[in-house]
């Protein structure tokens, strides 16, 4: 069974089968020596016990070490990486990394750390990551776009033709999110420019959090084939990074600019229906990982 359908370069469908979870990460910065790989491994581990798919929402790469990179700086290279392929090295030890969950794998998506690689080195490190990941694992991940939509079909237990499904759209982000509103003012704008969502999914900032909002809407029921009057959540999240640079405070770029202390880690979003009536009730939440 084919897990993930491309549509456009950045419009998928993903089954969720009867699990209904999925695991949303974004700002791995996975070559930073920052990043923490122990917890990282740790939610890739959880996600693989529980058989629950990953979406990522772009800066899945720092990749901020190469030549002529104004960013760079020798402290935030790791060892293994410290050679004269720099972006070769990072591709062919993140492959090794991820293999054993390639098959976690639906959609990853491109943050600003790729993007700027591709505008000033000429090279697609995520495409050539997910290619190789691709080709060795057998594999169907695909890459998704800095902003896109994916469209989540899933099922009731013990239903087998009952197929539901609910609308993501994805934005990686932009700005700094802000010390004190912490990307409220982001989300609400998502809500200005977005119609037909049941998820938005946010990354970019380091934060960690999610939201419901409402809205009153007229649509129409098939199945009664009449317009209804329904109240419609919207389940907002911003995911957090797995790159904790503030450390003790002392000093960095990260404290020189006044940034705070950020959550580290993504979320798993839950989604759940049940039947009353004649109707189908829908539930969509999204959670931090456990502690493991």
């Amino acid at each position: 069974m084919t897990v993930t359908k491309k549509i456009t370069s950045n419009t998928h469908q993903i089954d969720l089968g009867s699990n209904k979870r999925l695991a949303i990460l974004s700002d791995l910065h996975w070559d930073n020596p920052k990043c923490d790989w122990v917890l990282l491994k740790k939610h890739l581990d959880y996600c693989k016990k529980e058989k629950i798919k990953i979406f990522v929402n772009g800066d899945f790469f720092c990749l901020m070490q190469g030549k002529g990179d104004k960013r760079g700086s020798k402290s935030d290279i790791r060892q293994i990486h410290n050679n004269s392929k720099y972006l070769d090295s990072i591709v062919e030890t993140a492959v090794e990394w991820f293999s054993p969950y390639a098959d976690l794998f639906t959609v990853i998506g491109y943050g600003n750390h790729e993007t700027s690689v591709i505008k000033y080195q000429e090279t697609d490190i995520l495409q050539r990551f997910v290619d190789i990941m691709n080709y060795q694992n057998k594999t169907e991940i695909q890459t998704g776009g800095y902003g896109g939509w994916v469209n989540l079909v899933y099922k009731m237990p013990n239903q087998a033709n009952g197929l539901f499904s609910s609308r993501m759209k994805y934005f990686h982000g932009s700005g700094g999110g802000g010390i004190v509103t912490k990307g409220a003012i982001n989300l609400t704008r998502a809500l200005e420019m977005y119609e037909g969502m049941d998820i938005f999914a946010l990354g970019h900032i380091h934060e960690n959090y999610a939201r419901n909002d409402v809205r009153d809407t007229f649509e129409y029921n098939p199945g009664k084939r009449i317009h209804e009057q329904k109240l419609k959540e919207i389940h907002q999240m911003i995911t957090g990074t797995y790159k904790e640079e503030y450390g003790d405070g002392s000093k960095g770029w990260h404290i020189e600019r006044g940034a705070p202390p950020k959550p580290v880690g993504g979320r798993i979003l839950t989604i759940d229906v049940i039947r009353s009536g004649d109707n189908y009730l829908k539930q969509i939440d999204s959670v931090r990982f456990p502690l493991l």
